[in-house]
């Protein structure tokens, strides 16, 4: 119960994230979204780097930290792109594709074999994603921008799971705070734009909700297996989809809820599923 509690908390948190990424993005470039959100990521986790001292970033894995930190920096580019072009349903429920994506990836990356319930369940999935992609030809090309995320941060993912072997959590995390913030300030070079001090002030809420998503995910899984509590990652579909009907007056139609079935369903089976 209590790692249930801290899922469904964390994904509201993500989800409140989300929303500020939608406000602030009505006028604020994307590209400074995504710095001041590794900004605000690096500040907050700033005491603890001073307190660990030069030891905290001691590492022999550094091109595969900087492989991590370029694909979830991609990946993060492409879902505010997502979140500002598309209803926070559709984008939260592209997102939870992830975990489908994951086994796919470390098939190719860790060479680790993968049963026939998740390749099964990859199949049905992405069927459910077909029918938010709109079969009828009338495509939302964002909707391909949020699969891309959903790619990108299952190859950053993967990363972090070969990180994970010899490296700390804490030195994976300031890495990526690090590289992250340098590599989203390049293109502030040629689109820079002062916040407003409303746009700071959501800015620096998204920094903390996605701060304290970050730390309420990490106290689920320490209370309880992730194939206990798992499913309740996909609580963040529907507190998206109430934040998108309650601020943007977001309705979805038949396709997105036949398409939430079956990833869901699709999910289910690989959070009960091991990779042999």
């Amino acid at each position: 119960m209590r790692g249930a509690f801290f899922i469904v908390a964390s994904e509201f948190s993500f989800a409140l994230g989300a929303a500020l990424v939608k406000l602030v993005s009505e006028s604020f470039p994307n590209e400074s979204i995504v710095f001041f959100r590794n900004f605000f990521g690096l500040l907050i986790l700033a005491p603890l780097l001073f307190r660990g001292g030069t030891k905290t970033l001691q590492t022999d894995c550094l091109p595969i930290h900087l492989v991590r930190s370029g694909f979830g920096i991609g990946a993060m580019y492409c879902f505010f792109y997502a979140i500002a072009n598309l209803s926070l349903g559709n984008t939260m429920l592209i997102k939870s594709t992830i975990p489908l994506i994951i086994p796919f990836v470390s098939g190719i990356w860790l060479h680790e074999k993968i049963s026939q319930r998740i390749i099964f369940a990859g199949v049905l999935g992405f069927l459910g994603v077909f029918l938010i992609l709109k079969p009828d030809g009338d495509t939302n090309w964002a909707s391909l921008v949020a699969l891309l995320s959903s790619v990108l941060a299952a190859i950053a993912f993967v990363a972090v799971r070969k990180l994970s072997a010899t490296e700390p959590t804490l030195r994976i995390i300031s890495f990526f705070s690090i590289f992250g913030l340098f590599i989203s300030a390049i293109p502030l070079i040629w689109t820079w734009k002062t916040p407003t001090v409303r746009q700071f002030l959501l800015l620096m809420g998204l920094g903390l909700a996605t701060t304290l998503g970050q730390f309420l995910l990490t106290r689920g899984y320490q209370n309880a297996p992730a194939a206990s509590v798992g499913i309740f990652t996909y609580t963040s579909v529907i507190f998206g989809t109430f934040l998108g009907w309650l601020f943007w007056s977001e309705l979805l139609d038949m396709n997105y809820f036949f398409g939430a079935v079956l990833i869901v369903l699709a999910g289910s089976i690989v959070l009960r599923s091991k990779i042999k």
